[in-house]
């Protein structure tokens, strides 16, 4: 397997650590256990920094530029799904040409109700909805500042919860609106689009590495803090649902970006973690486990805990092992093969390529 080369391999580690937090929410060990913090906040955090830090200084809104923009996303996203999502349907052979539709356009997550074919895919319309967004977002922040693409975003959202307003499919209602779509989700995504900037002012700056380990304890400091304030939330009935979108789509991006920062540029024992070979390719696999760990627990777990029910914790410990071991042979002899084989004929066409990260 080719080497990748990696700018900040302490944030491909902790992709890994999401990816199990959102399988033990998928299945928990426990019956009525469940994971309460908002783990989707640091892959969107992550995907905004990513995005930003790649493209920010190269965007531009021409048709050259943008196609081979999309064709890379395209590259890294699609081929995983696609073939995951073919084979559900040849398997089950019973969906409706728009549900087939909706799910290989992925703009499924925007209407509701809505059959989602891979459970864990409508992330990946609330993900394409910021990659179609981003050049305009950077080009504004180029010439505007931050503020001027986030203003953007904040208008978008107001748009989109006008829409939710009129009893149709398309964004539903207000709450589907902040829990299943990019605009409802936008500040994630822009926690990690203000840390970009300021990664490239200080890489340009020659300042990027900094000593001390304050914004790692910080970061990990503000999203404890919110877990336990998400703890008490669940406490209380009803539910204050406020709260929770306050919590976890507005504040958590906050430490978590502060976070990001440090495992960038602090010199720290979990940076080291983060950054060692085998965090590494659990995070680089990561994607294909986060697409593949639902079906390994429907189809195969779900029958076995039925014929062992006091077994639940061995068998969601058996099923996270296998689901890893599937997600790395389908990362190194799949998914990283074909992105690398899109990407190396777009650089042969002169396409901007992004560093793996």
């Amino acid at each position: 397997m080719r080497a990748v080369r990696e700018r900040y391999p302490a944030l491909t580690g902790i992709r890994a650590l999401g990816a199990i937090a959102v399988f033990f929410d998928h299945f928990p060990p426990w019956p009525h256990w469940h994971v309460i913090v908002n783990v989707m906040a640091f892959f969107y955090v992550l995907s905004g920094f990513l995005i930003v830090r790649l493209y920010h200084e190269q965007a531009r809104l021409t048709g050259e530029w943008l196609s081979k923009y999309f064709i890379n996303r395209l590259a890294r996203i699609y081929p995983v799904y696609f073939l995951l999502l073919t084979a559900v349907v040849c398997l089950h052979r019973d969906f409706s040409v728009p549900v087939l539709v909706s799910n290989y356009t992925l703009t499924h997550a925007l209407f509701h109700p809505s059959t989602l074919i891979i459970q864990p895919s409508w992330s990946l319309t609330v993900e394409e909805c910021f990659y179609a967004l981003a050049p305009l977002f950077m080009i504004l922040a180029r010439r505007g500042g931050f503020a001027a693409a986030f203003a953007l975003a904040a208008a978008l959202l107001g748009a989109a919860l006008m829409i939710s307003t009129l009893d149709i499919r398309f964004l539903h209602t207000p709450a589907f609106v902040l829990s299943t779509t990019f605009f409802g989700h936008f500040a994630e995504f822009f926690a990690g689009v203000y840390l970009a900037l300021q990664v490239t002012r200080l890489e340009q700056a020659g300042s990027l590495a900094a000593v001390g380990r304050w914004r790692t304890l910080a970061g990990l400091a503000g999203v404890s803090a919110l877990i336990l304030a998400m703890l008490v939330v669940y406490r209380r009935q009803p539910l204050a649902q406020a709260a929770i979108v306050l919590i976890n789509n507005f504040l958590i991006p906050v430490p978590i970006a502060l976070l990001y920062c440090g495992l960038i540029r602090e010199d720290t024992a979990l940076a080291r973690a983060l950054s060692g070979g085998f965090a590494r390719l659990l995070g680089r696999s990561s994607y294909s486990f986060y697409l593949l760990h639902m079906l390994v627990i429907d189809s195969l777990s779900l029958p076995l805990l039925a014929a062992a029910p006091h077994d639940r914790p061995a068998v969601v410990l058996a099923t996270l092992i296998a689901a890893w071991a599937l997600a790395i042979a389908l990362f190194t002899g799949y998914e990283e093969p074909i992105n690398l084989a899109i990407r190396r004929k777009l650089k042969s066409r002169g396409a901007p390529l992004a560093v793996a990260a």
